[in-house]
């Protein structure tokens, strides 16, 4: 058996193999999105999955289609408070200090740059 496995059988064999790891990914994140969608009843949740699981390739492909272009702006905090640069109240409360209205902006003029953590 293993003389007639060659060398490009067995490369072939890890490319199929990642192949399905990515498209079983692929139906796992689209299940995570069905059912985080809020614009979606209980039984277009259910009719989406079921879809999704009997007919994998089908389904996967049309979900993705045909979801909306806001695509992951599903009710849940995305942390913008600290991709803004600015601190947040937790950040505050966590350094035992408050922040004053013009704290930050004094601390850029004397600085040259804002601190986020000391």
């Amino acid at each position: 058996m293993l003389g007639v496995y060659t060398f490009w059988d067995a490369i072939w064999t890890m490319i199929i193999f990642f192949a399905w790891v990515m498209f079983i990914t692929w139906v796992i994140l689209l299940m995570i999105d069905n059912f985080r969608r809020s614009d979606h009843s209980g039984w277009s949740k259910a009719l989406w999955a079921l879809f999704t699981i009997f007919l994998p390739i089908i389904g996967a492909f049309s979900y993705t289609i045909a979801r909306p272009s806001t695509a992951g702006d599903y009710s849940y905090d995305s942390g913008a408070g600290y991709a803004s640069g600015q601190p947040t109240a937790a950040m505050a409360y966590s350094r035992g200090t408050e922040i004053a209205p013009g704290e930050d902006t004094v601390r850029l003029s004397v600085y040259g740059e804002y601190e986020l953590v000391r």
